[in-house]
Formats: C-alpha cells, structure tokens, sequence
C-alpha cells in the first residue's frame, strides 16, 4: 500500500473508532402531570332534601301560601265546643266552631318577619269580602289591641257588605319573636258574631310556653 493510501487509511480508522466511542445526548421535555380532579359530589339519595331556610313572606298577597315558620311556638286552650280538625297545609291548627247560621273556621297560621304588616294583611283579609282597603291613616281606627300573656294582639272585624248573612271575618295578628301569627275566625257572619267573644277570650289564653 503506498504511504499516502496508509496514512488515509489510518486516519480513517482512528476518526471511525472516535465517533463510535461517543455517547449522543438528547434531552427531552416531559410535560408535568395534571393534579387528578377532585371527585364529583354524590347525588343525593331519592327521597332526600336539602335544607333551606323558610323564605319570608313578600306581602300580603303571599301570606296565605308562603312556607310556614317553626321558630317560635304557641299554646292555647280552646273552648270545649270548638272541635278540632287536622291542620291543612301551612297551618298550625284548624278548629270548626259552631253557630246558628252554620260552622265557622278558626285558621291559625305563622309566617317569618312581618309576613307585610298589620295595614297589608288587614287589607287583605277585606280584599276576601269585597271590601276596599284602608289607607294608612284608617288602621287604627278599624283595629282592636289587646295584650293578654306578654303578646300583642290586633283584631279587625270585616262585616260583609249589603248581606248580613254573608261571610264574616274576625281576625287577630300577633307578632312573636321572629314571625307573625294570624288567628282567623271566618263563617257566616252571624255565626262570626255570635263567637267573637268566644273568639276574644280563646286569644287571652294564647301564651308562649
């Protein structure tokens, strides 16, 4: 082999060997591992209900169907004539009181805050008999106040107009603690007059127990 051939030939040998004895370095980016998601909340089981608060009342339109409230309790002992039936919906308890021109109703119900006031309730109560309703200035002068047992009572009685034996209302409002209670007695207006003072004095044995 001429010189010139050995020298090419060893030089490429040498560079051969060289670049197999090294080691090519890659680096790589590895992206960084999403946090697991956190477990969704299991439904709840059926017949299960979450609980809420009692929504106050807006006015006086939504006092009769709004959600009743259970923060303050009552007690009371009605005549022996009254006769009690199951409580509907949204009341606390309901008696038939007789009379001779036929049953009335007694209706007690509670609602949270003012439930829209003694002026809105009142006129709306009249609202149910055709009546107009009162401006501000004429509350006081169509209400009764009684206090028997720590409470305060407003009653209102509605007469129906141009038929006296239509029906009748005497009512009773009474603030406690957090809510407003109504007492209210309603039937033919003969029978409403007849019990008010049954009606009146049931409203002195009302008590907070």
């Amino acid at each position: 082999m001429p010189p010139r051939t050995s020298l090419l030939a060893v030089a490429a040998a040498a560079l051969l060997a060289s670049g197999c004895g090294e080691e090519k370095v890659a680096t790589y980016r590895v992206p960084k591992e999403a946090e697991p998601a956190p477990p969704a909340a299991a439904a709840p089981e059926p017949g299960a209900q979450a609980e809420v608060g009692a929504p106050t009342a807006p006015g006086a339109a939504m006092a009769d169907t709004a959600v009743p409230t259970a923060d303050t309790t009552l007690v009371w002992q009605a005549p022996a004539q009254w006769v009690s039936k199951p409580a509907a919906q949204f009341r606390k308890a309901t008696f038939s009181v007789p009379g001779d021109a036929g049953e009335s109703d007694l209706s007690i119900t509670a609602f949270p805050g003012e439930a829209g006031g003694e002026l809105a309730n009142v006129n709306r109560w009249r609202s149910q008999l055709a009546q107009p309703p009162l401006g501000p200035n004429e509350l006081d002068g169509a209400v009764t106040r009684v206090e028997a047992n720590g409470l305060k009572f407003t009653i209102v009685e509605i007469a129906p107009r141009g038929d006296p034996g239509g029906k009748g209302i005497i009512g009773a409002i009474v603030p406690v603690g957090g809510s407003t209670w109504f007492f209210k007695l309603a039937g033919p207006d003969p029978s409403v007059k007849a019990a008010k003072p049954a009606f009146i004095e049931f409203l002195r044995t009302v008590r907070a127990p």
